[in-house]
């Protein structure tokens, strides 16, 4: 009984731990001024989560569970408290209309998030599956919230469920774990976050997806300023402001020219090899290495008098290139911060390990040899060294500018003498 009073004295002394939180919300300019949805990610902790384009974001170390307690409205109640197998909860709904229930253990992290329509009245659920611990059992609603802590003694461990009382007998366990974003509900989403940490967050409205990086120094409003680009193929591309420029935030993947003519996919090695005009290719010629990474082109294809590049947009020149690489601190160190770091690809090198600071996420493509006959640095696949991104910028007849994020440095190599039959990444830049 000693062990079990001390135990619980603990948990409620980390409870009361209480750390900086900064709340995000989200607003839309330009071609859109509403936000569908947000993807977040930390890419200094490599987590993420969505969210709503209404929700709100907090960002804490820490969920401070009396507080969240405190700032409840409504009475929530639970039995047996302290649990061990399951206990009860009852709250009421003093309107009909869209409701969260969300369960968090002491370091923040949401362990369950249930999104339903309860009608105006009295409500039961049954918790169970969750092994020893503090936990914060939240219930919101545009008109009413409810909260209480919840400790568990039980040592045994499962998948945790919130399910309807009223159904309990019946009800398939999984069922009640919603996924997705539901727009009529408006809810505070948390996430762990720890200063200076860096985050990516993508919003959406319609067809219009804006990156922006941010490291969160307070609460404000985040503007995403969006821009159509949208290739001959219906692609649409995320973009994002790096500096004065507006990049696509993703490798071409278009197979047509801007006028709808379509552009030859050539796998033979000798067609690729003796080509002049505009062509592409997918890595190791697999059709889902173009749809999630973007196809690999030959130069005629980045040349400018083709027009590829979506309306409004045109495939990146080398002084623009020189722009980026400048403004992101000179070529020694410009490429760890256009590398994606996280879910990445890239050959592992913790010395070269990308940073993404730029929000560029320069993806790991590799490339397709000048004689077509070979990809990357060997045959075999998933070599995953380089990545090549062309320039519409000649040396001279037979070669081409090229900028090269590389495996193993942090730099952006750039080269003039490649042959334009090599096969390399495309990305472009706003007019």
């Amino acid at each position: 009984m000693k062990k079990l009073i001390l135990f619980l004295v603990l948990l409620f002394a980390i409870a009361e731990t209480q750390a900086q939180s900064y709340q995000i919300t989200f607003a839309g300019s330009g071609a859109s001024t509403t936000v569908d949805s947000v993807s977040v990610e930390n890419i200094t902790q490599c987590t993420d989560t969505t969210l709503g384009g209404l929700d709100v974001l907090n960002l804490t170390a820490t969920v401070s569970i009396n507080e969240q307690v405190n700032a409840a409205n409504n009475t929530l109640n639970i039995y047996p408290n302290p649990m061990t197998d399951a206990c009860t909860l009852d709250f009421e709904a003093t309107a009909s209309g869209d409701a969260v229930l969300e369960l968090y253990d002491i370091t923040g992290k949401r362990i369950i998030q249930n999104r339903e329509f309860l009608t105006k009245g009295y409500h039961a659920y049954l918790l169970n599956g969750i092994g020893r611990g503090i936990y914060l059992l939240k219930v919101s609603s545009e008109n009413y919230s409810c909260a209480a802590k919840i400790v568990s003694t039980s040592d045994a461990c499962g998948n945790a469920k919130i399910i309807d009382a009223g159904i309990i007998q019946n009800a398939d366990l999984n069922s009640n774990v919603l996924a997705g974003n539901h727009k009529s509900v408006k809810s505070t989403i948390d996430m762990q976050y720890n200063a200076g940490d860096t985050l990516k967050l993508i919003g959406k409205s319609g067809i219009y997806r804006t990156v922006m990086m941010l490291i969160p120094t307070s609460t404000q409003t985040l503007t995403f300023n969006f821009v159509d680009c949208t290739d001959a193929d219906g692609n649409h591309y995320a973009v994002v402001q790096i500096g004065t420029q507006l990049w696509m935030a993703e490798d071409l993947k278009t197979t047509k020219y801007r006028n709808g003519t379509s552009i030859p996919n050539l796998s033979d090695s000798a067609l690729w090899h003796n080509a002049t005009s505009a062509a592409y290719c997918d890595y190791h010629n697999l059709p889902a290495e173009g749809a999630q990474y973007g196809h690999l082109y030959n130069w005629w294809a980045a040349d400018t008098s083709v027009n590829i590049a979506p309306v409004g947009w045109h495939v990146s020149a080398d002084t623009e290139w020189t722009t980026l690489i400048n403004f992101l601190g000179g070529d020694s160190i410009a490429g760890q911060k256009l590398k994606e770091n996280c879910n990445t690809r890239w050959a592992y090198n913790s010395s070269t390990w990308g940073n993404n600071a730029s929000g560029f996420t320069g993806l790991c493509v590799n490339f397709r040899n000048g004689k077509g006959a070979t990809f990357d640095w060997s045959q075999a696949p998933n070599s995953n060294h380089d990545t090549f991104f062309w320039t519409n910028t000649e040396y001279n007849i037979s070669s081409a500018y090229v900028n090269s994020l590389r495996w193993c440095y942090n730099d952006v190599w750039r080269c003039g003498f490649v042959p334009k039959s090599m096969g390399a990444a495309i990305r472009c830049v706003h007019d």
